[in-house]
């Protein structure tokens, strides 16, 4: 710049006054020439290249340049921002939008069995979810139809036509089915569906990982129902498999062998579903949604999974040793080394955690729905949270309750948490029935179904504080009151929650709503059939009938309760086919959700997306501020507790859904 120049000065190149203005750094390029449309121009260069003072100089000449015009395509080419202006002569163009010419290749149409093929291998978490709900509710009907026949078979004293190995198996069946097979994999279809939605993720953070689990699930629980396949059947020593009932001596057979492992693999899936919902949890929140901004039912799934790291393992365990026993020879639950007692503590401290992973995600289902339906903010959102904690930790320390009758335990320790454990029980309570408090109560199916829940559970829980008492226990332990205590604590919490949990949802897995009329009609009887099998139990046990018989004398007294208990079961069992033709009819022909949030007052993020959601759940995230942001975004974020000032006729009802 300061140095001599490398070539004889320039002249100018023209002293035609440009057309146009030049872009910065362009000083010094020629003036260009408009072409006529369909006219190629060739560059022109101000000098060779080695006339240039440097190489930016070289590129700046070569882009002042206007490059040859494309094709006419009806349009002036001058309209362009990188032309110089039309010649004023020339009339201005304007710019139309072209027809899109479709793609003239081949079509491909989809195979026949694609959209089945589309299933088996999704990593979709909505639909793993969606399968994991269908395949455990195909167990729950399957457990429903052996405890149909075994109530039949309990109607009128004598053995009708079952054998005592029949009932034996039957009785095997049902409690393992329910239990394992039922309640807590349908805990997960609801949370790989919604959790994701509820904190704002694209999809969970294993997807493939999520599909192993849930085909780990289905074969091991189509296995565990092919051991009725067996030349010796399934196993009968009971879902609790005691041992030394459960040795290979006093259970010979493959069934046996079948059920165990169906069972280990079964509860590895659940396993390895756990580590995906807690770092799903921990890791994949949208912005804004901190830990105490998360829903109810995503905490409880949080710490569902946590407990499911403690106990499912110690079960999974349990189960190999036992077949260890069973195949190779081993010996550790051989009564001669104390192993019947041995498998009581390892099965509970596994099975008294199970009752509370299976009720704490459907508490989570009903904090859910009760705002919601009472069109108010959650009443004590934080001590929800800590009671939840709270009882996760004491379900820890009372696995040994069930073991008072053996006088192998220490009464007062296990007596005293056992106790304990009721009390962020009744603070659940008390925040639901706060939470309803001065609410404009709106009672669609799904509110129906969490008051039967609330009800139902009450009772179960007050007979439970009866068996924490040891002299209780030890009166009524094996008869009919501990199964009618079981049944309430688990169907009440379960089934009443998880119908809830489905005609909440429902329209956001699919888009379309079910009817009213017939999930009243399913709740209703539903309600009358349950209390009408099990409430009769609870005399039945205390009048002495022993749990686990297929037979009882008529002297006994025992046949009118038993009569009035096959009754309401046949009830309950009918009320399933309401709910299935509900559910048929709705899918094809219900009323379309053409709305974020069908209820109106929906609180978490799954009600700020569409229903059905799109394949990573959001098209946009709205600010999270609070526990309730889909709420946030309908009536903004200082209406808190929209409605309640309002008379009940006036309460505008869920929104319109367009048919």
């Amino acid at each position: 710049m300061f140095g001599k120049r490398r070539g004889p000065p320039r002249s100018p190149e023209s002293t035609d006054p440009p057309v146009g203005p030049l872009e910065p750094g362009q000083q010094g390029a020629r003036p260009v020439r408009i072409p006529e449309p369909g006219e190629a121009l060739q560059p022109e260069y101000r000098g060779h290249r080695g006339e240039l003072e440097s190489e930016d100089e070289w590129e700046l000449s070569r882009e002042a340049v206007r490059p040859p015009p494309g094709p006419d395509l009806g349009t002036h080419e001058a309209g362009g921002a990188t032309l110089a202006p039309t010649r004023p002569s020339e009339p201005e163009r304007v710019l139309r939008p072209q027809p899109v010419q479709p793609y003239p290749g081949p079509v491909h149409h989809a195979h026949p069995g694609s959209v089945i093929l589309d299933w088996l291998r999704t990593t979709d978490a909505k639909k793993i979810g969606i399968m994991y709900i269908v395949t455990s509710y195909l167990f729950f009907v399957a457990a429903g139809v052996m405890a149909l026949i075994m109530r039949a078979e309990l109607a009128r004293p004598g053995l009708q036509f079952l054998s005592t190995e029949q009932y034996n198996q039957l009785f095997t069946m049902h409690g393992a089915l329910m239990l394992l097979l039922f309640a807590t994999p349908i805990a997960f279809g609801f949370a790989n569906y919604i959790v994701p939605l509820q904190i704002g993720a694209p999809d969970v953070a294993f997807p493939r990982l999520n599909n192993l689990s849930f085909w780990l699930f289905a074969f091991g629980g189509a296995m565990v129902l092919g051991s009725f396949l067996t030349p010796n059947g399934a196993p009968d020593f009971g879902w609790t498999a005691y041992a030394n009932l459960s040795h290979a001596d006093n259970t010979p057979g493959s069934g046996a062998n079948m059920w165990i492992v169906g069972l280990a693999l079964s509860g590895v899936g659940t396993i390895l579903a756990s580590v995906n919902m807690i770092t799903t949890i921990v890791t994949l929140r949208a912005p804004g949604m901190t830990m105490f901004r998360m829903p109810i039912f995503t905490w409880n799934i949080l710490v569902t999974a946590i407990m499911v790291l403690f106990a499912f393992p110690v079960l999974t365990a349990a189960l190999l040793v036992l077949l260890s026993d069973r195949i190779l020879g081993s010996h550790v639950f051989d009564p001669g080394y104390n192993g019947p007692m041995l498998w009581q503590h390892l099965f509970w401290f596994f099975g008294h955690p199970e009752v509370y992973i299976v009720a704490l995600p459907f508490f989570g289902i009903i904090t859910e729905v009760i705002p919601v339906f009472s069109r108010k903010p959650l009443f004590g959102y934080k001590g929800m949270v800590a009671a939840t904690i709270a009882i996760a930790a004491y379900s820890m320390t009372v696995w040994a309750h069930h073991m008072f009758a053996t006088g192998q335990v220490l009464l007062r320790f296990f007596s005293l948490f056992t106790f304990q454990i009721a009390l962020p029980t009744g603070i659940k309570f008390f925040y639901w029935i706060g939470t309803m408090g001065k609410g404009q109560l709106s009672f669609e199916t799904p509110m129906l179904w969490a008051v039967g829940f609330l009800v139902t559970f009450l009772l179960g829980g007050l007979t439970g504080v009866q068996l924490g008492s040891p002299p209780i226990d030890w009166h009524v332990h094996d008869t009919y009151f501990v199964v009618a205590h079981f049944h309430y604590v688990l169907f009440g919490t379960i089934v009443f929650a998880v119908y809830s949990g489905i005609y909440f949802w429902f329209p956001k897995m699919t888009g379309r709503m079910l009817d009213e009329r017939l999930g009243r009609i399913h709740f209703w009887l539903t309600l009358i059939g349950f209390h009408t099998t099990f409430l009769v139990m609870h005399w039945l046990g205390a009048r002495g009938m022993p749990r686990r018989y297929a037979d009882y004398l008529p002297q006994d007294g025992f046949t009118t309760w038993h009569t009035i208990s096959t009754i309401g079961s046949f009830i309950l069992g009918a009320s399933t086919l309401p709910f299935l033709w509900n559910v048929w009819k709705s899918f094809k022909y219900g009323p379309r959700a053409t709305v974020n949030d069908p209820w109106g007052y929906g609180n978490s993020l799954e009600w700020a997306t569409s229903c059905p959601p799109p394949t990573h759940n959001f098209e946009y995230l709205p600010r999270i501020r609070s526990e309730r942001p889909a709420f946030d975004v309908k009536y903004g974020q200082l209406v808190s507790d929209y409605g309640r000032d309002l008379p009940l006729r006036e309460v505008r009802p869920p929104q319109d859904i367009e048919s």
